[in-house]
């Protein structure tokens, strides 16, 4: 069984250390999470076990957020760091990704900012194999522009990669342009989300820039996803191991578990812990919806959609399969119901 992952808090205020330990103690990864309330004793902390990531915040009394920073990076440098704090300073927040941070968010305030929180972090501790971009480490591009989106941050991304250079602006967590070579707005866009690693920049969104992309980052992104998933159809089955990690490149999908139709103990997953358990409650539900669906005379069973508070689950049935696919809870129900049709016609092909 593979070790907790552990989470750091650095914050002077008690009252936030408990808020911010409670709350990420429900992660659906289930971390250790750890507290410190000066920066001495965190730097202490780090030298003595190891961590995955550190949140930190940046006012503090004697060491503050920045020397804990500077520090950090010099002695640890392949620590992921989240700057967490009620600051709005565009400065500062350059100022710390030029640190080389993972994420800079503000410290939360409503239910939605909470979850949305909850999911960049949940995010960050996930595993990619290789590849990735400096900054969030083993992360995508996308997952870049998500963490960005979804903190509802104005900033320019700077990217570079062997495929060349680009810029992302985005306004209060709405993607308006993008920029790369010759290309410009919603082609750029794409084109760069194709690019596997590289290096990115925070800037600050000093200067208006019009908007000549107006779609929703989630639209975007699950474009993206299409488009590499139909550019790297063509790989030969063998270096896909799993044929279900396909389904990862969809937004906020944590897990899919396929069960035979007819037998509940065949089962194929990706990303699931409890798989088997999963998979009989799929089986048994279906089956029993199946059956209503008949007695009722009311059409066949289309999708089971069920909203949790650590993820959301949606499922689709057929006479010799279930699918069953795990969504952050930060997915809304039409995106899921959008992403799902996307995933159905991948599925049944």
């Amino acid at each position: 069984m593979p070790a907790r992952q552990r989470i750091l808090i650095l914050d002077d205020e008690h009252d936030i250390l408990e808020i911010y330990q409670e709350i990420l103690a429900r992660l659906p990864s289930q971390p250790e999470i750890h507290t410190s309330d000066t920066g001495s004793r965190a730097i202490a902390l780090l030298e003595s076990d190891p961590f995955n990531l550190l949140l930190v915040d940046l006012r503090m009394p004697q060491m503050d957020g920045f020397q804990v920073l500077a520090i950090v990076r010099r002695k640890f440098p392949t620590l992921r760091v989240v700057v967490m704090t009620a600051m709005e300073d565009e400065q500062f927040r350059a100022r710390a990704y030029a640190m080389d941070i993972d994420l800079y968010i503000e410290k939360p305030k409503t239910g939605k900012e909470i979850i949305n929180f909850v999911d960049c972090i949940e995010s960050m501790l996930e595993k990619e194999d290789s590849g990735g971009f400096r900054g969030v480490q083993s992360k995508t591009l996308v997952d870049i522009v998500q963490l960005e989106c979804l903190t509802q941050s104005s900033a320019i991304l700077k990217i570079a990669s062997a495929h060349g250079e680009g810029r992302i602006w985005i306004q209060r967590g709405e993607i308006i342009d993008a920029a790369t070579g010759e290309c410009l707005g919603k082609e750029a866009f794409l084109e760069m989300l194709r690019w596997k690693a590289g290096s990115f920049e925070i800037l600050p969104n000093e200067v208006p820039r019009p908007r000549t992309i107006f779609s929703s980052y989630e639209s975007l992104l699950m474009e993206t996803a299409q488009t590499i998933d139909e550019t790297e159809s063509d790989r030969p089955p063998a270096e896909e191991e799993n044929p279900l990690a396909g389904f990862a490149r969809y937004k906020g999908v944590q897990m899919v578990v396929a069960v035979d139709g007819t037998d509940p103990t065949k089962v194929e997953h990706w990303g699931s812990d409890n798989a088997e358990e999963l998979a009989a409650w799929v089986h048994h539900t279906t089956r029993a919806l199946h059956a209503v669906g008949e007695r009722l005379e009311g059409g066949p069973l289309e999708q089971i959609e069920a909203l949790g508070p650590q993820r959301h689950l949606a499922v689709i049935s057929s006479d010799t399969q279930d699918l069953a696919v795990g969504f952050t809870r930060s997915a809304t129900l039409p995106y899921i119901r959008e992403t799902m049709k996307q995933i159905e016609a991948k599925w049944v092909s």
